[in-house]
C-alpha cells in the first residue's frame, strides 16, 4: 500500500510512511524540542481579562476576535495544525456530517459498524471556536469529531509550539489546560505559536486504547515486517556467499 489508505477488514497499514517498529531518529535534523514544563496555572482576575481580550483584538487582523461574556468568561477562536505520522480510523462509506449532525451530537461510529483508515495531510488545520472553559481534552475530542476521527482520544496530545532562541519548542499540555487562555496571554499572532495535534506517545505504549481489530492488525503488521526482515538478511548472506565462492575460485586459479 504505498497510497496510505486502507481497509481494517483487508489491507495492511504498511507503507512506506509507517512500520511497526520506529526508526531512530537523526539529532541533528531534530527542530522541534518537546519539554514537559511544570507552571502554575495563570489565574486573571476580572479587569485583568476585560483588559487582555480588548488588548488581543486591538491586534486582530481578521475577525477570529475574542468576545467577552458577562458572567467573565470569553469565547474565541484557535487554530490547529494537525501532525499525525500515523493513520487515522474513520466510518466507512458515509457521507460528511452536515450541521443537523453536528447541532444533534450524531455520532459517526453509531451510523456503521464498517471502518476505513487513511493519512490526515500533513499540512492540515482546523479553527475551532471555543469558550475560555474548554479544557485542551475537549479540544481533541472537538477536533476528531471535525474530521470523523472515531479513534480514542487518549491517543493524541495538544502541544503548543513557540519560539526560543530561533528553535521551535513543542510544550505538551494537560488535559486540564486551557488553549483559549494560552491564546489570549500569547496574542494572536500565529507565527510565533500555534496548537499542534500529535499522537499520544509516552514512551510506553497505551495498548488498551486500540480495539481488538486495530490489535489485530497491528499482529499482521508485525509478522509482514519478521518476514520481510527474514528475507533482508537471507538475501544479505547469499550475496556474502556468492562473493565468498567467487573469490575461492579466484583464488583456485592463481594457485
Amino acid at each position: 500500500m504505498s497510497s496510505g489508505y486502507g481497509s481494517l477488514e483487508e489491507d495492511y497499514f504498511f507503507t512506506a510512511k509507517t512500520s511497526f517498529f520506529g526508526k531512530p531518529k537523526d539529532k541533528h535534523l531534530v527542530k522541534d524540542v518537546e519539554k514537559e514544563v511544570e507552571k502554575k496555572p495563570t489565574v486573571l482576575t476580572q479587569e485583568e481579562i476585560k483588559q487582555k481580550v480588548e488588548e488581543y483584538n486591538g491586534k486582530v487582523k481578521t475577525c477570529f476576535g475574542m468576545r467577552l461574556s458577562p458572567d467573565g468568561s470569553y469565547t474565541g477562536f484557535v487554530k490547529v495544525h494537525i501532525k499525525l505520522r500515523r493513520p487515522v480510523t474513520v466510518p466507512a462509506g458515509i457521507r460528511p456530517q452536515s450541521i443537523y449532525d453536528v447541532l444533534k451530537e450524531v455520532n459517526p461510529a453509531e451510523i456503521t459498524d464498517k471502518r476505513t483508515s487513511f493519512y490526515l495531510p500533513l499540512d492540515a488545520d482546523k479553527q475551532l471556536h471555543i469558550s475560555s472553559r474548554t479544557t485542551v481534552s475537549e479540544v481533541i475530542v472537538g477536533l476528531l469529531k471535525k474530521f470523523m476521527v472515531i479513534d480514542n482520544p487518549q491517543k493524541f496530545a495538544l502541544f503548543y509550539q513557540s519560539k526560543q532562541d530561533g528553535k521551535a519548542v513543542l510544550q505538551r499540555l494537560k488535559e486540564c489546560e486551557y488553549p483559549l487562555l494560552i491564546r489570549l496571554l500569547a496574542g494572536p499572532e500565529t507565527d510565533s505559536s500555534s496548537f499542534v495535534l500529535k499522537e499520544n506517545e509516552t514512551g510506553e505504549v497505551e495498548w488498551g486504547a486500540f480495539s481488538v481489530p486495530e490489535l489485530q492488525n497491528f499482529l499482521r503488521i508485525l509478522e509482514k515486517e519478521e518476514q520481510e526482515r527474514v528475507q533482508q538478511v537471507k538475501q544479505r548472506y547469499v550475496k556474502f556467499r556468492q562473493k565468498l565462492e567467487e573469490a575461492l575460485k579466484v583464488g583456485g586459479k592463481q594457485g
